[in-house]
């Protein structure tokens, strides 16, 4: 009798560890993929793109408010700061934002926030978005709500899925860093600030994937918001590209245009969102966007134009490219020279 006893709960351990241990099979992902919801997009990006934060120019009172919403929501889904770090903030000093050309600016934070990975812990994957936009002009508030309030709320979404997953004992393997930056519409200051002084080292730093504008559609899409532009996964690893077209194909199914990954696209739009300072450096790095709308910098860019269809399946591709990245056995090679 013994022996059966101790048969059958070796079976039972083993069928335990399988289970928990199958991070990437389908259905685990597509569960917290589903944490993910257009209700909780809402209702984050009405707080972060309404006229109380003034619209979030760089180191501005609005600015920070939205902050500390941001940061308010995870504390209240218990995930912290980095390790190494005092608090959700890395200061970006005015001398560093205003050393390029002097607008002005004052003291700005970048915000972060962690998922700490379960087997490779000093591995990093950054998750990034700027959180800053260009304020008020003659006393009219420009909310930014796509630009890029739809990247900041999908990261605290994509966030909180992760942090679900770890819950449940599917945590990553490796570390998730949750960064929001600011100074991004005056030159790309707070990601470059990150890159010049990162938490982690560079080394260890396995990719960035970006998201910056994801909650709209562009003219030569009018017909069907079922699409993303993905930009700069094949310039430093074919590990990247192909993890963007497979989990895309497998979870979310949307129509992948690289028309601006074009190395002579004109827009020079793989030079001009925050992935490009990781890249920069050798980082393999992905760039989900979905194009420039008539409302670009301008007071129309709110709330009620979101199309929050195509910000759910946007930020449900960010989530599902970040799992196979943090998951995967083997960190993402650099086969290519970023060119």
């Amino acid at each position: 009798m013994r022996k059966y006893l101790i048969l059958g709960a070796a079976l039972l351990a083993l069928s335990c560890k399988s289970t928990k241990g199958d991070l990437n099979s389908e259905a685990t992902v597509t569960k917290y993929m589903n944490t993910i919801t257009s209700a909780e997009l809402k209702k984050h990006l009405t707080i972060i793109a309404s006229d109380e934060m003034e619209g979030r120019e760089t180191g501005s009172e609005g600015q920070k408010k939205a902050g500390r919403y941001m940061i308010d929501q995870y504390k209240a889904d218990k995930i912290s700061f980095p390790k190494g770090a005092s608090d959700y903030y890395q200061k970006v000093p005015a001398a560093f934002l205003n050393a390029k050309r002097n607008e002005g600016l004052p003291d700005s934070e970048n915000i972060w926030a962690f998922i700490e990975g379960t087997e490779k812990p000093d591995e990093i994957v950054v998750i990034s978005a700027h959180y800053d936009h260009i304020g008020m002009k003659n006393g009219q508030v420009y909310n930014g709500a796509d630009d890029d309030g739809s990247g900041t709320v999908a990261l605290m979404e994509i966030a909180q899925a992760f942090q679900k997953a770890k819950k449940d004992g599917y945590g990553p393997k490796r570390s998730v860093l949750i960064l929001h930056v600011t100074g991004e519409e005056h030159g790309l200051h707070g990601s470059r600030y990150y890159s010049e002084n990162p938490l982690f080292p560079l080394a260890k730093t396995v990719a960035d994937v970006n998201i910056d504008m994801i909650g709209r559609r562009d003219e030569p899409h009018a017909k069907s918001n079922n699409y993303i532009y993905v930009i700069g996964a094949d310039r430093l690893s074919s590990d990247l590209d192909k993890i963007v077209r497979e989990t895309n194909e497998k979870f979310v199914k949307l129509d992948l245009d690289f028309k601006f990954n074009d190395r002579n696209d004109p827009n020079r739009f793989y030079n001009r969102s925050d992935h490009y300072n990781f890249a920069k450096h050798g980082i393999p790095s992905v760039f989900f966007f979905s194009g420039v709308h008539e409302d670009y910098h301008k007071p129309g860019d709110e709330v009620e134009k979101i199309e929050w269809d195509a910000l759910l399946k946007r930020s449900q591709l960010a989530f599902v490219t970040a799992w196979e990245i943090a998951n995967r056995t083997d960190r993402l090679v650099v086969d290519k020279d970023g060119k």
